[in-house]
C-alpha cells in the first residue's frame, strides 16, 4: 500500500460545466483554498480503457465484499479530487475507485497521469472522450469485487455517469455532483433520465439547483432517488465535500444517507 501526505496551495482558475460544456465558462477557486491530500492508505492500480490507452486510478479498499464506488472527477481535475473523501467512504463502509480521465489535468504537483498517457500517444482527451474510460472503470471495479458499481460523477463526468449508467447493467445506483444537459450532441439527458429506474442521488450548489430542476422537469422521482438541494451555497462539483468547505457537512449527511441505502 502506499500513503501520500502532500500539502499544497494554489490559485487557479478551473473549466466548469455550464449549459454546455465550454472552455471560456469558469470558476475561480478561492484565494488561500489549501488542498491536503491525507495520509490515507491507497493502491496505485492500473488498467485498459476501451481503445487500449491504460487508465491510472487509487483505489481505497477496506475488503473483498464491501460496496465499490467508481470515482469520476470534473474538469481540469484527477484521482485526487477524491483524496479526502475517499478516506470517509472507507470509514462508512464502501471501497473506492478514484480514475484518472484522459480529459483533465494537474491539481498542483499532482499529475493525472491517463491525461498524459493519451496525449503522449495522440489519443483525443475531450469530455466525451472520457466517457470510455468510466466505461472501462466500472466494468474493471465489477468484475473486481464480482459485484455491481456505485458510479459517482463531479461536473462534466457527472454527465457521463448518467449517460452511462443508462446503459451498463454493472452500474448499481449512480452519484452526481453538478449535472447538465451538457451533451446535446449525443441525445436530451432530460429526456432519457425521465425512465433512469435506478437509484441515484443528484446534488449542486444552491445557485445551480434550477438547472438540475430543468435537467428532472421530466422525471418524476422513484424510491431511492434523491435530488439534494443544500441550504447553503455549496459548490460545483464533488469539492462540496472537501475538508473545512462551508456547508460541506449537509451534503456528507445527505450522502451518507443515501449510500446506507446502497449496502
Amino acid at each position: 500500500m502506499k500513503k501520500l501526505l502532500l500539502g499544497l496551495s494554489f490559485f487557479a482558475l478551473l473549466l466548469s460545466c455550464g449549459e454546455s460544456v465550454d472552455s471560456s465558462k469558469e470558476i475561480e477557486i478561492e484565494k488561500d483554498t489549501f488542498i491536503t491530500f491525507l495520509d490515507t492508505d491507497y493502491e496505485t492500480i492500473t488498467f485498459e480503457s476501451e481503445d487500449g490507452l491504460l487508465i491510472t486510478a487509487n483505489e481505497f479498499k477496506i475488503d473483498d465484499s464491501s460496496p465499490i464506488i467508481v470515482l469520476c472527477h470534473q474538469a481540469q481535475f484527477n484521482k485526487f479530487e477524491y483524496d479526502g473523501i475517499a478516506q470517509r467512504l472507507n470509514e462508512n463502509g464502501f471501497n473506492c475507485i478514484a480514475i484518472d480521465q484522459r480529459s483533465g489535468g494537474p491539481i498542483g504537483s499532482a499529475q493525472n497521469e491517463t491525461n498524459l498517457a493519451a496525449k503522449e500517444a495522440e489519443k483525443p482527451v475531450g469530455y466525451l472522450d472520457a466517457r470510455q474510460d468510466i466505461k472501462a472503470a466500472v466494468n474493471f471495479a465489477a468484475d473486481s469485487y464480482d459485484q455491481k458499481v456505485i458510479l459517482w460523477g463531479s461536473s462534466y463526468s457527472s454527465t457521463l455517469v448518467l449517460w452511462e449508467s443508462l446503459e451498463n447493467e454493472n452500474v448499481k445506483s449512480v452519484i452526481s455532483f453538478s449535472p447538465g444537459d451538457y451533451f446535446p450532441e449525443i441525445g436530451s439527458l432530460t429526456d432519457s433520465i425521465s425512465t433512469f429506474e435506478k437509484p441515484f442521488f443528484i446534488t449542486s450548489g444552491q445557485w445551480e439547483i434550477p438547472d438540475i430542476d430543468a435537467l428532472l422537469s421530466k422525471t418524476t422521482l422513484k424510491e431511492n432517488q434523491v435530488q439534494f438541494k443544500p441550504l447553503e451555497q455549496g459548490h460545483h462539483g464533488s469539492r462540496a465535500l472537501w475538508v473545512n468547505q462551508e456547508g460541506g457537512e449537509e451534503y456528507w449527511e445527505a450522502i451518507i444517507s443515501f449510500l446506507n441505502t446502497q449496502k
